[in-house]
């Protein structure tokens, strides 16, 4: 044993950092306290940290207690033999590295050692630089093959992670994702983020922004009760070979979501996006991920009270973003283990979070998508109850004015030729003349006679009112011009919440007279412009404005637009207003057409809540 007190200096230097993980140590087991001594003096002397034991009965001891990285195994102990306790080591701890010292030079021995795990054999006297070497090169062998496991564990779960992430692209590039896909894949997603074969981390927030409101809002979590299930739902995604479908309706039906406590931690979330230094609104809005350590972030402000929500000081907040606008916020943390969350633990979780980013923009496309289907299905219904509704209101009001009109200027002198003809009647002696004027009498009561039918005919008949929800009515007049609006650049707003009072009108007859009212605001704004109706109840009457930004009506027009046959346009008969007011007097309201203060035309109407004589 003489070699081993040799001059350090001969021989090569030990690395510890290099090759020690923190809190490992180094095994001395020999029943020589001279040996045990010599070799944990030099094995110090190197920066290594040891550990003594002078049987089989304290290796064990400390076996459980320790993390020990190499063990320094006599074969010749007094309670048991080296060769047994190796048998009942190496398959139960494959990161243990075991030299063994025996005073024989048996090859046998030594071969016998190597087959049953040891990572080498050195023989007594030890030889300093030998046994340098040797406690180096196992001790190396040792961290390349942990290393080289930790890598391989690595690429497997980084393949299963990009696989995944694959498959949900796919999900999301061949489909629209309605709510509950959505739902499903954010789940799954979060799922990835908190696995042990994912990222990992402990806890999963995800938080988004109600465009209603402008507040961001909790609305899914994934948490430490949910560790195990999550887990498992990994796990089963490998085994299906990545079946998102499979998976996402496996998630529904394990209900991952239904964890009490991080759904009651994520439910309290809502930040307003007016605090723009609040660490959550300052992630969005710079579309940069921001790592919380200790309830201190860099340019932000961290809230107490998320802090204490959380229950957690130490997290991260990623953005998620489409482009030109935030859409949220996920949080994670290490809120059981403490872990350090890394950069790479970073740079890894912003892939999830482009995932979930994704999935949200197409959901959203896919909610805009279906409004707009939606509307339309509504505005070709309109149109199709309602294609010949302006027509043949025009068209009645026409034959019925062109009536008035013709019988008051037939009237007058047919009246005057039968007089004449009855006067001259009488006083004519030749009964050959007074048959001629007989004649001219009888075919003038026969004409007069036709003309009050036929004015009796096409008049305005008194019509029957019934209670109507009128801002029902409005919308539906509206979504006939749809597509009139969406060509000419109108953008329209409906101030008329809800359905409205119930008044007694003409349903049919109320709706012609806003169908004129919109379409003469929206004729009158070929290149674009706003479009405002607003309702407004007083004490009797219930008053609806048509408001437009159109070039308005000329001064001088303005008094004579509810005339019969008048107009200002190349087109139409001029009986449009007409029609109009005669209809909102018929139901005993008032009807005014007037500019607006900031230009355009604002036509009102007002009718009352009850029933009621017409008013003039």
């Amino acid at each position: 044993m003489d070699e081993i007190l040799l001059p350090l200096h001969t021989v090569t230097s030990l690395s510890a950092p290099d090759l020690l993980g923190p809190e490992e140590v180094v095994a001395v087991v020999d029943d020589s306290p001279e040996i045990v001594l010599l070799l944990s003096h030099y094995l110090t002397s190197q920066g290594l940290a040891v550990v003594r034991a002078g049987n089989a009965h304290e290796f064990y001891q400390l076996l459980n207690t320790r993390k020990i990285a190499l063990v320094l195994l006599d074969i010749e102990l007094p309670d048991q033999n080296g060769n047994e306790i190796l048998k009942d080591i190496a398959p139960n701890h494959p990161d243990l590295a075991v030299i063994m010292v025996t005073g024989t030079t048996d090859i046998q021995v030594a071969l016998s050692c190597l087959r049953h795990g040891a990572d080498d054999y050195l023989t007594k006297p030890v030889n300093i630089k030998q046994f340098s070497h040797t406690v180096q090169s196992t001790l190396q062998k040792r961290r390349l093959t942990i290393n080289s496991r930790l890598f391989q564990q690595e690429l497997q779960n980084a393949n299963a992670r990009m696989r995944f992430l694959h498959h949900l692209n796919l999900k999301m590039n061949t489909a629209y994702l309605n709510t509950v896909e959505l739902r499903g894949i954010l789940q799954a997603i979060l799922v990835g983020i908190t696995s042990e074969d994912g990222l990992r981390f402990n806890r999963a927030f995800l938080a988004l922004f109600n465009t209603t409101n402008g507040y961001l809002e909790g609305k899914l979590a994934i948490g430490p009760s949910s560790r195990e299930e999550a887990g498992r739902v990994w796990s089963s995604i490998k085994e299906k070979g990545l079946q998102l479908d499979d998976i996402l309706e496996d998630i529904h039906e394990r209900a991952i979501n239904d964890d009490i406590g991080v759904n009651q931690i994520v439910k309290s979330l809502r930040v307003s996006q007016e605090e723009q230094d609040h660490v959550l609104i300052h992630a969005s809005r710079t579309n940069e991920s921001i790592h919380v350590q200790n309830g201190i972030a860099e340019n932000c402000r961290v809230p107490e009270d998320l802090i204490r929500i959380l229950g957690e000081s130490s997290f991260v907040v990623v953005p998620l973003y489409a482009p030109g606008k935030a859409l949220g916020v996920m949080i994670v943390d290490n809120y059981i283990t403490g872990k350090p969350i890394t950069v790479e633990d970073i740079s890894s979780l912003k892939i999830f979070a482009s995932q979930a980013s994704l999935a949200i923009e197409h959901s959203r496309l896919y909610e805009t998508m279906a409004e707009k289907i939606a509307a339309l299905e509504m505005v070709t219904q309109e149109l199709e109850k309602n294609k010949d509704l302006l027509i043949e209101a025009e068209r009645t009001a026409a034959v019925g004015h062109m009536s008035a009109q013709l019988l008051h200027g037939i009237r007058n002198p047919l009246t005057s030729i039968g007089g004449t003809s009855r006067l001259l009647a009488k006083r004519v002696t030749d009964q050959y003349v007074c048959n001629f004027l007989n004649v001219i009498t009888q075919e003038t009561n026969k004409i007069e006679t036709i003309l009050e039918d036929l004015f009796s005919y096409v008049e305005e008949k008194e019509f029957t009112l019934e209670n109507q929800s009128i801002f029902s009515i409005i919308r539906k007049s509206m979504m006939i011009f749809y597509m009139a609006m969406k060509q000419n650049n109108i953008e329209y707003t409906l101030d008329l919440d809800g359905p409205g009072p119930s008044l007694p009108v003409n349903e049919n007859k109320i709706r012609q007279a806003f169908l004129h009212l919109i379409k003469n605001s929206v004729e009158a704004m070929p290149n674009g412009g706003t479009l405002q109706i607003t309702a407004q109840e007083e004490d009797a009457f219930v008053t609806i404005s048509v408001i437009d930004s159109g070039p308005g009506i000329p001064a001088d027009a303005l008094p004579h637009v509810k005339d019969p046959f008048f107009t200002t346009k190349t087109y139409g008969n001029g009986l449009g207003l007409a029609l109009v007011d005669q209809i909102i007097q018929g139901h005993g309201g008032r009807f005014i057409i007037q500019d607006g203060t900031a230009g355009g035309t604002v036509a009102t109407v007002s009718l009352p809540k009850t029933t009621s004589s017409p008013t003039s």
